[in-house]
Formats: structure tokens, sequence, C-alpha cells
């Protein structure tokens, strides 16, 4: 009896000399996560993100991969490519470093300044992307025009822009999201004289309609309408074309915003194009109304968002 009960001291007393667990040591552990890293901010400082899933993904990597396996990944034309596919999977950055190497290797290819000045715009930094676009004029000038070939071909196939319309649409749209409207009338004048095809008038004349109007000159603007016509050939541009002829009265704003069955860059550009017809005919209320809704939505990327964006950031 002794002995037994010296051995349920010893073995009470070692039970006792054990330390408690702790919250820490009790719970299971979990393993860290690593918070995704934003493609983007916003202009009133919201992280952006690429879309989950991205839109036909499987394709979009497919055509990346097919740049990435060429015998040779330096030439201008592999390099333009490879940006362009890395932007379209909403990798923007990569996009922006490749043409970066393509500039550092090529530095007469104007190219590479309109794709990257393209994607400075979607990153929201405005002023890289007109330093971009200035010298891609100064490449530009005075040399003939050359067509730009699609990374998602229209339905008829036929490339809709040139070189010199990509160069002189982005730098009109960088100077108008920075309110310089001057600039970006100027822009826009040079644009519609290498704009050849009914989508690129529609494009340009778009543009060129709303920053007369932010500029107050509403007869120079009735006159950028008077070209358009419900019957144009367009294959690309069908969001600018329903906005002018929402600005002539042949279509109503209730219709664009019936927006149920659009894709998201659809949403942005129609709706953005609402917003400012709003705002330059006098309804600010309604404007900030629509334009807070685009920024609601998922296509950051769409330069209708961005300009909403910095439309209520001017109207706070």
């Amino acid at each position: 009896m002794t002995r037994l009960l010296s051995l349920i001291v010893v073995a009470v007393c070692a039970a006792c000399s054990q330390p408690a667990p702790t919250a820490e040591s009790a719970a299971p552990v979990t393993p860290a996560t690593t918070q995704p890293t934003p493609e983007a901010t916003s202009l009133s400082g919201k992280p952006l993100f690429p879309p989950n899933p991205i839109p036909n993904r499987d394709k979009l990597e497919r055509d990346l991969q097919e740049v990435q396996s060429l015998a040779d990944t330096t030439t201008p034309e592999a390099m333009v490519w490879l940006g362009r596919r890395q932007a379209y999977l909403w990798r923007y950055r990569d996009a922006i470093d490749t043409f970066t190497r393509g500039i550092e290797r090529y530095p007469e290819d104007a190219r590479f300044y309109r794709h990257r000045g393209h994607r400075y715009i979607t990153l929201r930094q405005f002023g890289n992307a007109q330093a971009d676009f200035e010298k891609a004029v100064s490449l530009v000038m005075g040399q003939p025009d050359e067509v730009e070939p699609d990374g998602a071909p229209n339905a008829a196939g036929l490339p809709r822009s040139t070189l010199q319309f990509n160069i002189w649409y982005h730098l009109g749209l960088t100077h108008y999201l920075q309110g310089h409207y001057d600039q970006a009338h100027d822009a826009y004048l040079a644009c519609m004289k290498v704009s050849n095809n009914d989508d690129s008038v529609a494009a340009t004349s778009d543009w060129m309609w709303m920053t007369l109007m932010r500029l107050g000159r509403k007869a120079e603007a009735a006159k950028v309408l008077e070209r358009i016509t419900p019957k144009m050939d367009i294959l690309e541009n069908q969001s600018y074309h329903r906005r002018l002829l929402m600005y002539k009265g042949l279509e109503t704003p209730e219709a664009l915003l019936d927006t149920s069955t659009a894709d998201d860059t659809t949403v942005a550009t129609q709706g953005y194009g609402v917003g400012n017809y709003y705002f330059v005919t006098g309804d600010a209320a309604k404007a900030r109304a629509i334009f807070e809704k685009v920024v609601s939505g998922g296509g950051w990327n769409a330069f209708g968002y961005i300009a909403a964006e910095a439309d209520l950031q001017r109207m706070k």
C-alpha cells in the first residue's frame, strides 16, 4: 500500500510540473495567407484586382504562350505582342515592363510608347501616359501611317485602327482625364485626320463632342454630330455610336443605361456617356449618381470607368 501511494504521488507531481496549455498551443496552426497584390489603384485610393475568373482566360493564356514560345522573343513584333497579351490577362504591370524593355532595345519604335502609354492610363498614371504619347507623336510625325493589328478581331476580321490614330486618340484621352480640355481638343483634331473609317470617326467624334461641351463650345459640338447617322458602318464601336446618337436625340439615355445583358466594358462605356451627357447639360446630381454606378462595377480597365473616377474626384 505504501509503495502504491508513492507511485500515485509521483505521477500527480509529474503532471503538475507540465505547463498548462495556452490558447496558441491548444489551437490548430493556420498557415499564413498571402494577400494578392493590387494590379492598380483607383483615383479614390481603392485597390483594383483582376476579375476572377478572367473571361476567356484559357485562350488568352494560350495566345501568350504562343508568343513566349517563339524562337526569338526579342524582335519588335514579338515584344509588342508579348506586352499586349500580358495586358489582355490584366497583367498591366508586366506589360509595362515588357514595353519598357522594348523601348530600351528599340527606342525609335513608336509602338512601344503607344502601348505603354495605354497601360499607364489603365494604371491611372496620366503624366507618364502623356509623356509616352507625346514621344510617340514625335516619332511618327511626317511618317506614313500603318494599320494596327487587332488583339481581339471584330466579326468581319477587319482591323479598324492605325498606329497614328491610336497615338492621337489616347493622347486626347490622357488630356481629357486630366481636365486639359484645350489640349484634348487639339489631339482629337489631329486624330480626326487619321480616322479613315466609321469606327474611328465614331470614337473620335464622341470624345471630341464631350471635350467641346466641357469647353462650353456648344455650336462646335453640334457640328461634330452632323456626320453621325444611324446607318454608319460600325463593326466595333457600337457604344460610342449609340452615345453619339443619344447626343443627337436619336437614342434615349434610358436605353443606353439598360445594360442588363452587357459586359463590364459596355456598362462602363455607355454609363459614362450618359453620365457625362447629364453633366454637360446641367444635371450634376444625376451625373454623379451614374458615375458612382459606373465605378461600382467590375470594368475598372475601361476608359469610361476611369473617366467616371476622374470626374467624381473633380466633383468633390
